[in-house]
Order: structure tokens, then sequence, then C-alpha cells
């Protein structure tokens, strides 16, 4: 399959690069190590990166070109990166393309493209793409850049936790190693990603006073309208708080309710119950360690937490 995302690569000289909505470090890293790989190697093609930008994350990767150039041209491939279902894809173009590659390392929800590479054992869609770039150095002369690796760096570290995650294999860290071959700087990669606002501090001496720990090992926590409000903190910046009790004895799962104007929505993590299960039964998805879904109402919660819950209770390590 590798060797057929480069061949379609070589064939299309307007390439549009997609990711999933409401991005993590592993969606920015892999969409933007690409796009930098095939716009160093090929510069005569013309290549978007395509989303909604995070602030949270806009010291990493903010996006290039736009979208109403791809449906300007007569054709275009659609390259859509670390994202299971169409439903999540951010942006609306890609159903134009006359070709749609998919490369991703969830669980497969949905299958869609004319070219399907998903391996769940990767950790990272970055992971992937260096795999990637390997081939086409091999095959086709490839080089790295110095930009491409700080992304695809940082995809990695996002979602191995900084190598600390089940996920890290001898070829995560083989593969992380050809990254680092190059001139950015790994530790103010780690300072932007887990540095935090006083105001998130805060709120986070909040969040420790209340969440709470259940008989099973499952841990709630709930950041309300209010919470966020009186702290001034965003929804997407609310993320950073997701692990903030993670180290407690006893803990095997957790969820974070998050309420927005009309719903909830909700991230799930696990320390060995498998999860994602969870999170597609609630319009979500994600992996088997870390989730995310949506609750329409406090029916829903309650749903989401039983279900964590009865994973915990039938879980054995």
């Amino acid at each position: 399959m590798k060797q057929t995302i480069l061949q379609t690569i070589e064939r299309y000289s307007v390439i549009g690069i997609y990711r999933h909505e409401k991005p993590d470090p592993d969606a920015l890293g892999s969409q933007g190590g690409m796009a930098a790989l095939i716009q160093h190697n090929c510069p005569e093609k013309t290549v978007c990166t395509v989303g909604e930008d995070e602030p949270s994350l806009s010291f990493l990767a903010e996006m290039q070109g736009e979208e109403e150039t791809l449906t300007a041209s007569d054709s275009f491939l659609a390259v859509i990166c670390d994202t299971a279902n169409t439903d999540r894809i951010d942006g609306q173009r890609w159903k134009d393309a006359d070709h749609v590659v998919k490369i991703d390392h969830h669980p497969e929800v949905e299958i869609y493209g004319q070219d399907s590479w998903v391996n769940t054992n990767a950790s990272s869609t970055s992971e992937m793409i260096i795999d990637l770039f390997l081939s086409a150095r091999e095959e086709k002369g490839w080089d790295m850049t110095t930009e491409a690796a700080r992304l695809l760096y940082a995809g990695i570290v996002g979602d191995t936790g900084r190598f600390q995650f089940s996920n890290t294999t001898p070829q995560t860290l083989e593969l992380a190693a050809e990254a680092l071959r190059f001139s950015f700087d790994p530790t103010e990669l780690f300072t932007r990603f887990y540095e935090s606002d006083e105001k998130l501090v805060r709120l986070k001496g909040e969040v420790l006073q209340q969440f709470e720990l259940s008989p099973e090992g499952v841990g709630v926590a709930r950041l309300t309208k209010e919470m966020l409000e009186r702290y001034d903190i965003s929804i997407n910046e609310s993320s950073a708080l997701v692990n903030s009790f993670s180290e407690t004895k006893g803990l095997k799962a957790w969820v974070f309710f998050v309420e927005q104007d009309e719903n909830y929505r909700v991230r799930l993590r696990s320390k060995g119950p498998a999860i994602h299960h969870i999170a597609a039964a609630h319009d979500g998805g994600g992996h088997p360690m870390a989730s995310g879904a949506k609750a329409v109402d406090e029916q829903e919660v309650q749903a989401v937490i039983q279900e964590l819950k009865e994973a915990c209770r039938n879980y054995e390590a």
C-alpha cells in the first residue's frame, strides 16, 4: 500500500491534506509532515493543508493554502490523515476529489478512499508517515526536511504521551530516531506541549478537589460552562486537564464531561480496559486507551459512566 500511495501522489499536481476536526498533535503533525514532505520533494505540486486552525497548537502548525484551490483545479487528490470515519474529517471539499487516500492508525470505523492504509499497530499516524517517507527515500530518492521531522516527531510524542504509553513499540522509537537526526529542538516541543497558563493550573486545582473515584476504579470529572467561563478557558484548552488525576492509586479508567451549549463533550481515558467501543456507542471513536464521544443529556452521561464501570469490572490485567 505504501508503494501504491506514492504512485498516487505522483499522478496529481494538486493535493489537499486533511485530518480530523478538533486536531491533536498527531493530526496536525501527520497532516503538516506529509504536506512538507510532498512540497519539498515535489516542488512543482500545489499542496494545501485543510481544516480549522487550533490556537492552542499554533506553535506546531497552521493551515497553509485555501481549500478553494482544490476545487478550482481540474482534478485533485485528497490525502486524509488520522481520521477513522468521514464524519470527523475537517473540511468538505475532499468529497470532490478525484482520488482519496486514507492513512490512519485508529481501529477501522469506516472504510473509505480508493487507497486505504490502516495500521492499528502504529503508535500514531505520524509514525506511519515517517515509515512512508523511508519507502519514498529508498524508491524515489526523497529527502526529509527539518520542518517535516519536527512535525512528525511532535505527532509521535503527542500520541505516545512522551513515549510512556503502551503503544510505544521498538519501531516507534526507531522511526522517531529518524526524525531526531534533524536539528529542531525537542526540548522546546516538550515545553510548549506541557506548559500551562496560570488560569488552567487553577482550574486543575478545582478538578482535583471535585473528581469522583468509584469502587470499580472509574474516575469522573465534570467541567461546567460556568467553570470554563469563570476561568476564561475554552473547551479546546480544557483538554489539557484530561490527565490531571491520572496518577491516582486504584484508577483504571476515567472520563471528563465538558458542558457545551447543546451537549457534553466526553473525553475517555484508560490504563487497561478498552474504551473505544464505549465512545463508538456515543457518537465518537478513538483508541482502546484514549477516545472521545458526545452525550446529549444527563441520561446519556450516566449511561457512559455505567458502561465505563462495567468495562472496569470485567477487566483482567
